[in-house]
Parts: structure tokens; C-alpha cells; sequence
């Protein structure tokens, strides 16, 4: 980063956009930026620099000139698809780099788009590679063929030798057939059976098949045979590759002896049905023995010409490694590059390209620099240019973030873009997100171990970059980790505000109740301890409270039996008390953007209203909570009265039986529910009859003040043109300027009917959200209340266990059960319970809080960058 001060850029690598120094930090962090429409002149010849330029800054974003064209009938569509058949290419070669488990080297800088003149290079090398590749491939891929067969081969010889000797000692293996009928019998002993002298040939088939076929292989013998054949089978004991599908598994060994040729066609197309590997039988030992030494000497053989193919295979693959990641890059900026300039279109002469852009005003300088520098790289005659243009369209929303504030950017625009130019509630959510989550998540231990992860996520941010984790959840967490960073740290806070640390209490400056001074006052004795199970201690005795513990809750209040209630009515306070500052905070911002649109009217029919409605009531009650606070301390709480009974009492204006707590109260409530229930009227029909005025009568009105103002004139100098005074030209330009605004704001075809029904459900709904929404905000009482009990659960039932023990093997036990304490802990308490608070967080910030000023209906500007663009290969995982 350059030095404070410096005007020029930083390149943010993670978001694309550039950061600008300077003054214009507050106006990119609080509202998004001033964009314009721009055309671009791109020269004949230098446009492919240009663009690649433009890229690798990310400045603009490109509309599309051709709308009507389709994208087969573009200018650029050979060049798209000579990189779409360069991506083919690639993608076979990093298959292939990933089956040989050679990693592919990253490079720290991304490399810049090939010229054109060099696209022809890298198209023949990448042919040449994968020409020679596939030709490795398909020569490999038949030694191994080759290499399983004679293996298959081989084990069919040797199991087959098994069955010809058993079957010579009338042994068989495996299940026989021999269901010849008895007529066609002779005895073996005179050498000659019946098939034989009917002249039929004794015949053999045997081969491989798979474990999971044998049985209906077998069936379907038997059945289309008739049992004229003699099945023996036996399971290979070495798992083998098949041949067809490459999948590793169990194979059988089968021979089969049959009579006729009748009958060994049959037994042949059953063996072609079941996808066998037959094998030639041979007729005797000898034979037998010759087929097995040539087998094994062919596959000693094979098995060296592999190992040299794999090795050559090995370095081509490793060569093609080093260049590959580089490759990738280049044609994807490549394909970016030719599918811009189909957005493009022709100028009449032909011979410049004109496209249209939205770019940040901010950023014209870093655009006419970068198309200087693509026309100087293109060698161009005249170089391209850039030239603003008026657009009545609607451009789109640029907020610039860095590192830090883009996961909070992100739970922003998860609700909705913002409108252009519309304030954004990311900065203040930066701070509100994690404070709110904290007061529903306030533990010390927890929030300080949520610090430590979220801390080592920082800390190790350019390692975990690298892994390029594939894993969704990691990936989440990883990009919300400043987030949870915050989270941790205003838990911390708060967990210190509670006093609550793993549900327990720090004495970390000493109690200020004191139980000597009650028995120093007598109000104690030894038995009244033994009498009474719970004793009440007294502020009114003196020494007994002697002030406000200095941070957070008293420790003493950890060991009261009415700590719940207590800690109850002060949450539950402290809830509405955040929630009207952070709804009125929303209500305050919505001003800006009034103010900046120039639409002054919604600040008197639409702002006023809304505030004097919700602060003369809700704002009201706050006052009336922090009064009471104020007013009544610890010695006279007991006269303090009810803050809901006056509340209620405000709505019925009544006071009965109820001790005022300020003189003149009851005046000052009628004064704030009248004010109340008048805004309601101001806000449902002022807003309405203003437009109506604006388009009925405002017409005539400015006509008959033009009109007396050129009569005055024509009467003073007898000239038809009019003269004014400074102060009443000044007076015209703002009664202009303001109804220029509003005509603006005003639909073009006006309806009365329309405009007061819209209006009618903004008042409805924020009068009824007022109510709803500070409701809402009890969620952070119940929701601390929750964490606080789970916590104390955990601790009394679990950790409190190992901590009764007290020999020598008490802390043998105690290590099981810190271990289940800790998951317990970290899988409900920080994860289960963070998520809730998280989602409930985010609920607030959505519904109660960016719904008083955000709108979130724009358009996400989305820059022509070549980081932010994932290529192909890296969507299916090959990078």
C-alpha cells in the first residue's frame, strides 16, 4: 500500500475492484459510487490489447451491443471456439497429470493474455502434446491389455491342470454334469462310450468369468445343454483388472467338457452372452508345459516395455506440468477477451470497434490510461479513446471492499443490491452485526475461544488461500472469519458486562455487598443461620452496598437465588433499549438518502413522522426505563413503580392508584400520544396529497408565477424578457431544483388511487412494526438467557462430575470428562448456539433494521476481471 496521502491505486486481488486513497474513501465506504455510461473506440488492431487491459484491472463492466444476434452468428465465434477446443486439450492433459499423481506448480503472478500472433504457438504445442500423449496412452493401454490377458492366460492353465488330474482319479472340484442317458453308458474300462462310437468328438471350452455370474452361467448351461456338458469351476485367487471396464475384481476359472460340435456352438454363444474371456485349451502335457514357458517369458517381456512406457509417460507428463497452470490462464483470458468483443460493434467505416461500458467516475483516468497502454502494446496508428455518454438507465451499484469488509458487504447484499447511489448499511453493520450477536452470545470462556479460532484463520490467511480447500462448510467459515473474529471479541466484551465465564463469576475487584456489616448491625446472628435457609441482604444498613460493582455484574449475584429474575429484568430492559436505538438509527439514516435523491419532501411527509412516531412512544419508554434507573437506587427500590403500568396507563391516559414518577408526567404522555396520532395521518396522506398538488395544481401555480413575473418585467423595461433580482433567481433555481426532484420521483402517468394505497401500506406497516419490531428485539434477552442456562447445565452435569473426585484417581476420571465437556462445548454452545445467534442476528439487521431506509432492489455491478472469472477447468475440479 502506498504511503498516506498517495493518490494512486491499490490492487485488491480478492475482489477485483480498485481502492482509492484520499477523500473519496468516506463516499466509496458510505454510499456506493457515482458510475457513468461510457463509449469506448477501439482501433482496428489494438482492440484485443485494450480489452485484455481492461481485464486485468477490472474497471467497467461491458453491455452487450448485439442483442438481437446470436452467439453463432458473432464476429469472434472461431476464435471462441479454437480456445473452447484449447480448453478440450487441456483438460485431457490435467486428466492424465492427475492419474500419474504429478502436481501441478502455481505461479505467484497471473500471466497475461497471449497476443494473437502467439495463440497459433500454443495451439500446435498443446496438439503436438496430446497427439503424442494419446498415442502413449492407447500403446500402454494395449500392453496392459496384452499383459492381463497372458496373466488370465496363465492362471487358466494352472487351474485347469488341476481339473484334467482329478478327473483322471474320477475327482472333481467343482460341480459336475453328467446326465448322459444311461443307453448311451459303456464302461470305461473297454476304452470306447456310447457318443463315441455314434461318432461325436469330445470337445473342451474354458476361460475366465466374473465371480457375480457363475451361478447363471451354470444355470443356463444345464438348461440349453440339456446336461450333455461337464462344468468345472474354481475361484482365481489373485483380484483381477477386467478387461473391458478396467474394474478390479474376483474372477472364476471354468472348464467345460462337452460331446458333439452341435453342442459346443451352444456352449460357445453362452460364453459370448456372459462376456467370458475364452482361452485355447491344450491337448496334452507337453503342450501344456510349452504354452506356460512362452507365456511367462512374453510376460516378463511386456512387463519391462511398461515400465519404460510409464517412464516416458511420466516425463511428458511432468514437462507438460510446468506449463500447464500457465496455459490455463492464458486461455481463459483468452476466451474472456474474444467474448467481450462480440458485445462489441462496428463503426460504419469498419475499422473501429465501439462498446459501451459502466464505469466509476473515479475510475476514467486508470480507463483512458489502460486504453493508451492496449494501443501502444497493439502498436496502433490511432490510439482508442474513451468518451462519456448521457443514460437515462438505471446504472448499476459499486461498493468497493478489501479483505475486511467484504464478508459484511456480503450479509448485506444477501438481503438485496442496494439502489444506486442509496447509503450502505455495511460500515455500521461492521460494528452493530457482531455487538447484537454478542449480547444473545456474552461468555467470556466462549467468546474468548471463538477469538482464538477465528485468530489462527487470520493469521494463517495466505496458507489456507493456497490449499484452495474444496470443502463448502471450511470454505464458509473461512470467508466469514473477520466476521467471527468481531464476534468473538464483542463476546468477550459482554461475557466481562455479564460477568459470566463457562456460567461462572470473576471476583476480579470484590464484591460490594457485604455480609459483615450485617452482622455487625445485629441483623445476623449464628441462629438465624441455622433457621432460616435464605437470609436477604439489606442496602439500607450501612456496609452493606457500598456502590456499583466497577465492570459488569456484581460476582455476588452468581450465588443469589433470585439471580435469574434479577439478570431476567435486566436483559430484558437492556433488549428494548438496544432495539429502539437501533431501529431509530435506521429511521435517521433514511434522511441521507432523502436529502441526496433531493427528494425534500419525504423529509418533512415521510422522516418527521416516522421519528415523532416511534420516539414518542417506544422512545419514551427507554426514557422511562433509564429514569427509573436513575432515580431509584438499590435502598429505595422497593417504591419504585411499575414501568409497563404507566405504559399501559399512557395509552388509556389514566392514572390510577399508580405513583407518578416525575411531577407533570401525566401532561407529558397526552402531549406524546397526541403527537404519536397525529403523525400517523401526516404520514399516510401527506406524502399523496403532495403529489396530487405537485400534478394538479402545482401546474397552474408555477404557470401564473411565470406569467405575473414576465408581465412585471415586460411593465419595468418594456421588454418581453425578464429580469430578476440575485435573490430572486436564487429563489426560482431552488423552487425549480426542488420540483424537478419531486416530478421525478413522481410516476409519469399519475394515479391518486395508486400512490395513497402504497402509502397506506408503508404507514401500516411501519406503525405495526414499530410494535412488532421492539418485540422482536426480546429475542436478544431470550436468546442470552439460553446460552446462560445451556452453559450452567454443562457445567453442573458434566464438569462438576470430575470435580467431586477427590483421591488420586479423581483425576484419572477427570480427563474423560473434561474431554466430553469440551465437545459438548464447542459442538452446542459455540456452534449450535453461535449459529442461532447468528441467524437471529441477521434477522435484525434485515427486517428491523435495513428495512427503515435500505431498499436493496439495484443491480450488482459485476466488472470485467479476469480474477473474479473461474475457468472451466477449475469449475470441474481439475485445478
Amino acid at each position: 500500500m502506498g504511503q498516506p496521502g498517495n493518490p494512486e491505486t491499490l490492487r485488491l486481488q480478492d475482489n477485483g475492484p480498485t481502492w482509492q486513497h484520499g477523500d473519496a474513501i468516506c463516499k466509496m465506504v458510505f454510499r456506493s459510487e457515482e458510475m457513468c455510461l461510457a463509449q469506448l473506440f477501439l482501433q482496428s488492431g489494438s482492440e484485443y490489447d485494450c480489452i485484455s487491459e481492461l481485464g486485468e484491472l477490472g474497471l467497467v463492466e461491458f453491455r452487450d451491443l448485439n442483442p438481437s444476434v446470436s452467439s453463432f452468428q458473432r464476429r469472434f465465434v472461431s476464435e471462441i471456439k479454437r480456445c473452447e477446443e484449447m480448453e478440450r486439450i487441456l483438460g485431457y492433459l490435467l486428466r492424465e497429470i492427475r492419474k500419474a499423481n504429478i502436481s501441478v506448480p502455481e505461479e505467484d503472478e497471473s500471466p497475461a493474455a497471449p497476443p494473437p500472433k502467439h495463440v497459433l504457438e500454443i495451439m500446435e504445442e498443446l496438439q503436438r502434446l496430446e497427439m503424442e500423449l494419446s498415442e502413449v496412452a492407447r500403446n500402454k493401454e494395449k500392453l496392459q491389455r496384452n499383459h492381463l490377458e497372458l496373466t488370465e492366460y496363465t492362471h487358466m492353465l494352472k487351474i485347469t491342470r488341476t481339473f484334467v488330474h482329478s478327473r483322471s482319479r474320477h475327482e472333481a472340484l467343482g460341480p459336475q454334469y453328467e446326465e448322459f442317458p444311461t443307453l448311451e453308458t459303456d464302461s470305461v474300462v473297454s476304452g470306447c462310450t456310447g457318443m463315441q462310437r455314434l461318432g461325436a468328438k469330445l470337445g473342451f471350452v474354458s476361460g475366465l468369468i466374473q465371480r457375480g455370474k457363475v451361478e447363471a452361467f451354470e444355470r443356463m448351461l444345464w438348461r440349453v445343454c440339456k446336461g450333455y456338458t461337464i462344468l468345472s469351476y474354481a475361484e482365481v485367487d489373485e483380484s483381477l483388472a477386467d478387461l473391458d471396464t478396467g474394474e478390479i475384481n474376483k474372477s472364476v476359472v471354468f472348464l467345460i467338457s462337452f460331446w458333439g460340435d452341435q453342442i459346443g456352438q451352444k456352449v460357445q454363444k453362452i460364453c459370448d452372452c456372459y462376456r467370458c474371456h475364452l482361452y485355447p485349451h491344450p491337448e496334452n502335457h507337453e503342450e501344456r508345459a510349452d504354452v506356460m514357458d512362452s507365456l511367462l517369458t512374453r510376460i516378463q517381456d511386456l512387463n519391462n516395455v511398461l515400465r519404460r512406457t510409464e517412464d516416458y509417460l511420466k516425463q511428458v507428463l511432468q514437462k507438460a506440468s510446468e506449463s500447464v497452470f500457465s496455459w490455463v490462464l492464458q486461455v481463459k483470458k483468452m476466451k474472456a477477451i474474444y467474448h467481450i468483443l462480440n458485445l462489441c460493434s462496428f463503426d460504419v467505416t469498419n475499422k473501429c470497434l465501439i462498446a459501451e461500458v459502466w464505469c466509476p467516475v473515479s475510475d476514467l483516468a486508470n480507463l483512458r490510461g489502460a486504453l493508451e497502454e492496449g494501443s501502444r502494446k497493439g502498436d496502433a496508428p490511432v490510439p482508442s479513446f474513451v468518451n462519456r455518454i448521457p443514460s437515462n438507465d438505471t446504472p448499476p451499484t459499486v461498493l468497493r471492499t478489501n479483505t475486511f469488509t467484504c464478508g459484511f458487504q456480503s450479509i448485506v447484499e444477501a438481503y438485496g443490491v442496494g439502489d444506486y447511489r442509496e447509503a450502505s448499511p455495511a460500515p455500521y453493520t461492521i460494528i452493530t452485526f457482531p455487538f447484537l450477536f454478542a449480547v444473545m452470545f456474552g461468555d467470556l470462556g466462549h467468546g474468548l475461544v471463538m477469538t482464538l479460532v477465528a485468530l489462527w484463520m487470520v493469521l494463517m490467511e495466505k496458507k489456507h488461500k493456497k490449499k484452495r480447500s474444496t470443502n463448502e462448510i471450511w470454505k464458509t467459515f473461512f470467508a466469514g472469519r473477520y466476521i467471527v473474529l468481531l464476534m468473538g471479541l464483542f463476546s468477550v466484551y459482554t461475557g466481562l458486562i455479564y460477568n459470566d465465564c463457562f456460567s461462572k463469576s470473576l471476583n476480579l475487584f470484590g464484591s460490594a455487598w457485604s455480609v459483615e456489616a450485617m452482622f455487625a448491625s445485629h441483623q445476623w446472628t449464628n441462629e438465624s443461620l441455622q433457621t432460616n435457609a435464605l437470609l436477604t441482604l439489606d442496602p439500607n444498613i450501612s456496609g452493606v452496598f457500598t456502590g456499583p460493582y466497577p465492570l459488569g455484574i456484581d460476582p455476588i449475584w452468581n450465588m443469589a437465588v433470585n439471580r435469574l429474575s434479577f439478570l431476567n429484568s435486566y436483559k430484558m430492559k437492556m433488549s428494548i433499549i438496544i432495539g429502539v436505538m437501533h431501529m431509530t438509527f435506521g429511521v435517521v439514516l433514511s434522511v441521507f438518502n432523502h436529502l441526496h435523491f433531493r427528494q425534500r419532501y419525504n423529509v418533512y411527509l415521510v422522516f418527521l413522522p416516522e421519528l415523532l412516531f416511534l420516539l414518542c412512544l417506544f422512545g419514551y419508554l427507554v426514557f422511562m426505563i433509564l429514569f427509573k434507573w436513575l432515580a431509584f437506587g438499590p435502598r429505595d427500590s422497593r417504591q419504585a413503580p411499575s414501568i409497563l403500568i404507566h405504559f399501559i396507563n399512557m395509552f388509556l391516559m389514566q392514572d390510577a392508584d399508580v405513583s407518578p414518577l416525575y411531577p407533570g408526567q401525566k401532561g407529558l404522555q397526552m402531549f406524546l400520544v397526541v403527537v404519536a396520532a397525529l403523525s400517523v395521518p401526516v404520514l399516510l396522506l401527506g406524502k399523496p396529497l403532495f403529489f396530487y398538488w405537485l400534478y394538479r395544481g402545482g401546474k397552474g401555480l408555477r404557470r401564473r408565477r411565470g406569467y405575473e413575473r414576465v408581465r412585471r418585467a415586460s411593465e419595468d423595461d418594456g421588454s418581453t424578457t425578464p429580469h430578476y433580482d440575485e435573490d430572486e433567481e436564487e429563489g426560482m433555481e431552488e423552487m425549480t431544483s426542488r420540483e424537478a426532484a419531486a416530478a421525478a420521483a413522481m410516476p409519469k402517468h399519475f394515479d391518486f388511487a395508486d400512490v395513497i394505497l402504497h402509502q397506506s401500506i408503508h404507514t401500516i406497516e411501519f406503525c405495526l412494526g414499530c410494535i412488532s419490531n421492539t418485540a422482536s428485539y426480546l429475542r436478544l434477552w431470550a436468546l442470552s438467557l439460553a446460552h446462560a442456562q445451556l452453559s450452567e447445565v454443562l457445567w453442573g452435569m458434566v464438569l462438576r462430575l470430575g470435580l467431586r473426585f477427590s483421591s488420586k484417581l479423581g483425576v484419572i476420571a477427570l480427563v474423560p470428562v473434561f474431554g466430553l465437556f469440551a465437545m459438548l462445548t464447542v459442538s452446542i454452545l459455540l456452534v449450535m448456539e453461535g449459529l442461532s445467534a447468528f441467524l437471529h442476528a441477521l434477522r435484525l439487521h434485515w427486517v428491523e433494521f435495513q428495512n427503515k431506509f435500505y431498499h436493496g432492489t439495484g443491480v450488482k455491478f459485476v466488472p470485467f476481471d479476469f480474477s473474479l472469472m473461474p475457468s472451466i477447468l477449475e469449475q470441474d475440479g481439475l485445478l
